[in-house]
């Protein structure tokens, strides 16, 4: 068992790898809009979603990269791809109603999540598809259509609930979605209201790593699309939703060592790595380990496209051939709505540290200008160091690496930063920025409150030119002008 520190290294690709370069500039924008801080980089979403459409090139596959929206509040990354072939996953009205107004139209829009009328009869009036749960939304749907005397909806029935030939089951439920086995109901509701609503295919999202699980999925989609040609509709495309994933660690050994040393911790084997010995999931009893580990698998080295390639060209369970020569063969488009993969290296979350407090252990308390709802790693269980940007420049610091706990700006106990210890290269004293790199996906404003009237983080948009760095409020972003230049 090792005393060096337990150090989780963030991935840095070369843009935001330049960026934290630039100290300075952080520096200056925290002092100008305060801390906490959110940075976004609207080119780096584009280069992701050409990342994801390359894949479907690669399999001769027709189809359509969604941005889950949902994963990301901001106006640029949302602007920064309208121009592009992306399309947008609108999880609720006022979703629907930024995308509207950043430059998608309608007919790039997929509604998704749970749907009021409003939001229903939005998404209809505007031309968009409806991702249906069920045949009460579908009813719904058609009911608006009527009512209103709107377009004919495109619809994309949701499903859950598959098995493979050999009749096993998918090992966790959604709350989302109409089981395999209900689709002939479906389909009877499709045909009472062939008026109104126009069925394009059937997809899922499940919240799972598991690429069998996603396989067996994939497959029973396949076959879905083959009963709605029986009943004479004419599907076109399966969408295979989310959770494509993100690689966050530099290092797969700092991962492996820091999982192990946490269960020695658990059971005692070591002193503990977290705050008030939290384990993460996992509990002693008795002496055995008990739990599971709750965290986000944080070094991935299949993730975001790489995962959708994987998945395509894997055989399907019960027909043995790869899934993209399948969806090609039947003559079916691929759609996919990557949201934390899509936004993988499109920010970072400054903040300022106010107090370097000693303890009776060897652990400083480090308390920064920001809470943990304004990153919040630990609410998806993403682990990974902080990058320290010292006020003064790190050439003029001495010292080593020290381990500290993150506190939030809150009055309550449990406004922890990150329950774990973190190593950063040396103490930081007040004035300096720890960077909290790669929150764009769900840790950067997904929980983001005014409790306790603390400010919510500004966000701006930066982009690098010749050298050098150029930012505005993000709300202020478009993809053209000084900031967005004239893109394709």
């Amino acid at each position: 068992m090792s005393d060096a520190p337990l150090h989780l290294e963030p991935r840095l690709e070369p843009r935001m790898a330049a960026l934290l370069g630039s100290a300075s500039f952080l520096h200056t924008l925290v002092a100008a809009l305060g801390s906490p801080l959110n940075i976004v980089l609207p080119e780096q979403i584009a280069e992701n979603a050409e990342r994801f459409r390359s894949v479907l090139r690669r399999h001769q596959l027709a189809g359509r990269v969604f941005f889950a929206h949902k994963a990301n509040r901001s106006s640029a990354l949302v602007r920064r791809l309208a121009p592009t072939a992306a399309a947008l996953d609108a999880a609720s009205v006022h979703e629907l109603q930024h995308a509207l107004g950043s430059g998608f139209t309608g007919d790039r829009i997929m509604a998704t999540g749970p749907k009021d009328p409003e939001f229903l009869w939005l998404a209809a009036r505007a031309g968009a598809t409806v991702n249906a749960d069920g045949a009460t939304e579908l009813e719904e749907a058609a009911r608006l259509v009527r009512a209103y005397e709107l377009p004919r909806l495109r619809v994309v029935l949701r499903l859950s609930g598959f098995e493979t030939s050999g009749a096993r089951m998918l090992s966790r439920r959604s709350r989302f979605g109409t089981t395999f086995a209900s689709l002939g109901g479906l389909l009877d509701t499709l045909e009472r209201h062939q008026d109104a609503l126009e069925p394009i295919g059937v997809g899922y999202h499940l919240d799972t790593t598991s690429l069998e699980e996603k396989t067996t999925a994939l497959e029973g989609c396949l076959r879905a699309v083959e009963e709605l040609r029986i009943r004479d509709f004419q599907p076109r495309a399966i969408d295979v939703g989310g959770g494509f994933g993100v690689n966050y660690l530099a290092h797969a050994d700092q991962w492996d060592r820091y999982t192990t040393e946490l269960t020695h911790a658990v059971m005692g084997k070591r002193p503990p790595m977290t705050w008030g010995g939290h384990g993460y999931g996992l509990r002693a009893e008795n002496g055995t380990l008990k739990g599971s580990l709750s965290l986000y698998p944080a070094h991935r080295p299949i993730a975001g496209a790489a995962y959708l390639d994987e998945l395509l060209s894997r055989p399907a369970p019960g027909l043995g051939r790869p899934l993209g020569t399948l969806l090609l063969e039947n003559l079916t488009d691929l759609y996919a709505e990557p949201g934390r993969a899509l936004t993988d290296q499109c920010g970072l979350s400054l903040g300022t540290v106010l107090e370097v407090r000693p303890t009776e252990s060897d652990e400083p308390l480090v308390r920064l200008a920001m809470n943990a709802g304004d990153v919040g790693l630990e609410d998806h269980g993403v682990l990974m160091d902080p990058v320290l940007l010292p006020r003064d420049g790190a050439a003029t610091r001495a010292g080593g690496p020290v381990g500290v706990h993150l506190m939030g700006n809150l009055c309550l106990e449990a406004d922890l930063i990150t329950r774990r210890t973190v190593f950063l290269p040396r103490l930081p004293q007040p004035g300096d920025l720890l960077a909290f790199v790669n929150t764009a996906g769900y840790c950067m404003d997904f929980t983001a409150t005014h409790a306790q009237q603390q400010p919510i983080a500004r966000k701006v948009a930066v982009r690098e030119e010749a050298g050098s760095w150029h930012w505005c409020l993000d709300e202020q972003y478009w993809p053209v002008g000084h900031m967005g230049g004239q893109q394709a």
